[in-house]
């Protein structure tokens, strides 16, 4: 990296203002001296009210079109809008000459998602995929976990997103179609999806179970599916947006040992509540929602990993600021990895 590079910011716009772009995107990018976060995308006057009110100086403009005409004074786009945008607007945004985050799901398919890939390719720009739960203090426990030797040789995987939201809170996500990208399965799932592979290396759809509960709902709000990873490692994820009483975020179960969590990832809500990603309770469990490790009758407390959400767009700016794709840097995460996760969503579609 020279000298300029040392001191230059990544120019940066966020399409979208919603949970998305107001709790996870423009916190993280703001409080990271490698980047100016330059504009906000938003139709709804309320949210540029409070991105401008946020973030004084910040010029807000109402869509992606907007931003593209602003390409020449930016280095990077970030897409917060709903699955269905994803393709068109990350394929305009890398033919305008800016690299591009795209929230999970990548696209609707696996076919838009290579195309993206290649299209990135061709131009020269940086295009990765925002799997921030990579960075949850919880799945970073058990990355660590299964590191080591306290489980033996894994047998099951079992990963949970259970949630009590009766209506959708969102007017494009209770029109959304399957083939918008709708459903839990697009939504939550591609993060449960995500980090199985990770953890257990690829896998095919053995078993999935997609249903609708909520009268209003276009897609799926109750699956499951079950993955047989090339290892062994046989995985069950659930994500239900319809749950009473909810279950394990995480239960493995080995041949020397197992380990429960739950409970979710306190990062999320921490933004919400008005906390930054640079206090020093930022990420940071309660001890109360320790996961258990052992066997019953012999079960230890297991402290959770601080949670690491702006991990991703620390390595993003190394990668950016030591020459884009030209660099030898890893991405935060490799597209591949997210056209993997939508192979085995249309799997799981397919034997539904």
């Amino acid at each position: 990296m020279n000298s300029t590079e040392l001191h230059r910011t990544v120019r940066t716009a966020v399409v979208g203002y919603g949970l998305s772009g107001s709790v996870f995107h423009a916190p993280l990018i703001a409080a990271d001296p490698r980047y100016s976060l330059d504009v906000i995308a938003t139709s709804d006057a309320g949210r540029q009210a409070a991105a401008t009110q946020r973030y004084p100086g910040v010029k807000t403009v109402r869509d992606a079109d907007a931003v593209l005409e602003l390409a020449g004074d930016l280095d990077l786009v970030v897409l917060g809008t709903p699955p269905a945008t994803h393709f068109p607007q990350a394929k305009a945004a890398l033919e305008a000459g800016l690299d591009v985050v795209v929230d999970k799901p990548f696209a609707v398919s696996s076919a838009q998602g290579q195309e993206l890939i290649a299209l990135a390719e061709r131009l020269g720009r940086v295009l990765t995929v925002f799997q921030n739960r990579r960075w949850d203090g919880d799945f970073l426990t058990v990355s660590k976990l299964l590191a080591g030797e306290a489980l033996g040789s894994v047998a099951r995987f079992e990963s949970s997103f259970e949630r009590w939201s009766p209506a959708i809170s969102k007017a494009w996500k209770a029109s959304a179609t399957a083939a918008d990208g709708g459903g839990v399965l697009f939504d939550l799932g591609a993060h449960l999806i995500d980090q199985a592979l990770q953890l257990f290396g690829p896998a095919v759809v053995v078993h999935a179970e997609l249903q609708i509960r909520r009268p209003e709902e276009k897609a799926d709000d109750d699956s499951f599916v079950a993955l047989r990873h090339e290892s062994g490692v046989l995985t069950h994820l659930t994500m239900n947006m319809l749950c009473a009483q909810q279950g394990p975020r995480f239960r493995i179960l080995g041949s020397t040992g197992g380990f429960t969590k739950h409970g979710v990832d306190p990062q999320e809500p921490y933004i919400v509540a008005g906390g930054g990603p640079l206090d020093a309770e930022y990420g940071v469990e309660a001890p109360e929602w320790a996961g258990v490790l052992g066997r019953d009758g012999h079960l230890d407390a297991l402290p959770t990993e601080r949670g690491a959400y702006p991990e991703f767009y620390r390595i993003l700016a190394e990668k950016i600021l030591d020459g884009g794709i030209s660099s030898d840097l890893p991405v935060p995460v490799d597209p591949e990895d997210a056209v993997e996760t939508l192979k085995l969503i249309e799997q799981a579609r397919a034997l539904a």
